[in-house]
């Protein structure tokens, strides 16, 4: 846990635009860490026995440590008071999960202009898949259906 910095340093901190591939990068770490179980509510309340206390309490504050580090200082304030890692992972995924209009908007328009240019076919490929994506989690109901992302891609 001492190297977080280098260990974690693949994980682009959460800014307004990256939730998806913050949440799955932070899910894979915290599971590696041992840490999950007390982000994913499994091990949500501290247990009753003073030893079982103490060790859920160093988790508890490992974990989030974890969160409050790999997010940016605007988006700290919207966690910065949640007693639990479980509470602060589910006010982070309200706020990203919540339909935003001009959010959906603009990963519409960036997908119907979308052109491979100078990206090789696979970052190309992987670019339309991650706004598909983005959009999906805005809109789970608008979901860019598999034929539709064949036809971006191919145009």
């Amino acid at each position: 846990m001492a190297d977080l910095a280098s260990s974690s340093s693949g994980i682009r901190k959460l800014n307004s635009h990256n939730y998806g591939y913050w949440q799955t990068c932070m899910e894979s770490y915290l599971q590696g860490q041992d840490l999950w179980e007390v982000v994913a509510g499994t091990e949500a309340f501290p247990p009753e026995n003073a030893d079982a206390l103490r060790k859920w309490k160093i988790k508890s504050g490992k974990a989030m440590f974890v969160l409050k580090t790999t997010i940016e200082e605007d988006l700290l304030e919207h966690i910065r008071d949640e007693k639990t890692p479980k509470e602060a992972w589910e006010t982070l995924a309200k706020l990203f999960s919540r339909k935003n209009e001009a959010r959906l908007q603009l990963l519409e328009n960036e997908l119907t202009g979308i052109s491979q240019g100078n990206l090789s076919i696979s970052q190309y490929f992987s670019k339309v898949k991650f706004i598909c994506r983005e959009i999906s989690q805005l809109a789970p109901d608008e979901k860019v259906s598999e034929a539709r992302m064949k036809r971006i891609i191919i145009h």
